[in-house]
Formats: structure tokens, sequence, C-alpha cells
């Protein structure tokens, strides 16, 4: 989960993101307006609202109580009716809108519920919340890429040792410089894939007939960070004449501790930030 911000006409709106998604703070959007957060309640109320919310839970939300939302659904329209974030969360599992408390407070709805949001209270404020929001998905990804351009040519140039290591250690000198020393690296290559991917890349070919380049191109950036971690242990392994199913069983090892540390460490997050 990471903290944003986003600057809309000069309003400071906070995001968060939960696994793959992004959620905005429409407290900070209803503050803005005179009617203020009352804006939250008075939008729950609204009909056309919980239609819109039951059904976006139930497009993407497998634990949503719909037992709850039929109960909730029947009452809209009353002049008793009133539906706050909590009740909502609490009779339905819902999980598109979020309630958090501290620093980072407010009720957090999803980027699709908060754009509907924004749209209900002022139109034209959605319009520029949502030119704000694609430009800041834009930077992610252009960052994104950035990034993971770095970790494959950092992986591509730590391939030269690897590959001296291959050469020095186990390809016969009346070989070097001919398809048969190709096999080595070939064969040393599949090596590290088996060890951190699970199979080598014809076996990633087969599965994947219709994708383009190989198999390290479709690596994360944890993976690629590994990869080249790989390949230098690798190197070192090769020069102390360590047997292949020995080498094979050290570098698993080794590529499944580096991932689950490189995936629960904020460390990489940092590392992600970077441009």
């Amino acid at each position: 989960m990471a903290n944003k911000k986003i600057k809309v006409q000069g309003v400071e709106i906070k995001l968060f993101s939960l696994d793959t998604s992004d959620y905005i703070c429409i407290t900070d959007i209803a503050q803005q307006f005179e009617v203020g957060v009352s804006a939250i309640e008075s939008w729950l109320r609204n009909r056309n609202t919980v239609e819109f919310l039951g059904t976006w839970e139930q497009l993407y939300n497998p634990d949503f109580n719909s037992v709850g939302f039929d109960g909730i659904r029947q009452n809209v329209g009353l002049n008793t009716f009133k539906l706050s974030v909590k009740k909502w969360i609490q009779e339905t599992n819902a999980v598109g809108l979020q309630a958090k408390a501290g620093r980072y407070g407010g009720t957090y709805a999803h980027q699709e519920i908060a754009i509907q949001f924004c749209y209900w209270l002022s139109p034209a404020f959605q319009i520029y919340l949502n030119k704000e929001f694609k430009r800041l998905k834009e930077d992610e990804a252009r960052r994104n890429q950035l990034e993971w351009n770095l970790k494959r040519q950092l992986a591509k140039t730590n391939w030269h040792i690897h590959a001296e290591a291959v050469r020095e250690h186990l390809v016969p000198v009346i070989d070097w410089n001919t398809r048969k020393e190709a096999i080595y690296h070939a064969s040393e290559a599949d090596l590290l894939n088996l060890a951190l991917f699970g199979m080598t890349a014809r076996e990633w070919k087969q599965a994947n007939p219709d994708k383009n380049g190989n198999i390290r191109d479709y690596a994360t950036t944890e993976q690629l960070v590994v990869l080249a971690n790989l390949e230098t242990l690798n190197a070192k392994l090769l020069e102390w004449d360590s047997p292949k199913d020995q080498r094979l069983e050290i570098l698993n090892q080794t590529a499944r501790e580096q991932m689950e540390v490189l995936t629960r460490t904020k460390a990489m997050d940092d590392l992600k930030k970077l441009k």
C-alpha cells in the first residue's frame, strides 16, 4: 500500500494503492465544495448511487454480500433511509469504498467509483480530476518502463560475467567461438531460467506461442534483480567446479529466498520510485 497525492485545480487529493487498484480520497474532493463532507452521505442516499455501487461490487468483489445489499436497496427512497460508508461496508462486505483513519484518514473510493462520485458532485471538476489522474498513471507507467529497462540492462550486463565463466570453466578451448560454445551458453541460461522461473526458454515458448520475445522479456522487476544476482552466483559456482545439479539446487533456493525478501521489503518500493 503506497500513499500518493494529486492536485486538481489547486485542490490536493490523497490516493493510496491497494493490490493493483488506486483509491481516491472523496473526502478531500467533497471538502472543496460548499456542502462539505455531507455530500458523501447525500450521494449514498441516492438510488442510482446504491445501484451503481452494488453492480460494481457484484462485478469485482467475489465476497460481496448480495443479501445485505438487497436489504439496503429495498429501503432506498424512504424518508428514514440513511446510509453511511461504515454501514455500507458492514452490511455488504464492500471493498469499493474504504474508510481510513490517521494521518491519511478519510473516505476513499476505487478510482471508478470516485470518478462517478465526482461527476455527481461537479461534472466540471470531474473532467479535471480525470485528466490529472490519467496524467499520474501515464507518469507511473513511464517510470515503471524506465525502471524495468534498467533492470533488464543490468541482467544483460551481468550476462557477460556469466558468459566468461561458462567459457572459462565449461567450454573446451577448441570449441570457443563455435556453435558448440553457444550450446553451453544456452544450457546455462536455461539453468538460470529453471532456478528462477521454473521452466526453460523452450517450455515457456511452447506455453506462450502468441507472445513475442522470450521469458525474460516478461519478467517482473523483482525477477530481473534476482536474475542479475543469480548470474553472478552461477559464475562463482562454475569457478568452484560445482556440479550442475548442485548449482541448480543452490540457485533455486537463492532465487526463492531473494524473491521472498524483495516482495515484502520497503526497499523494493523505494527502488521503484527512482527515475
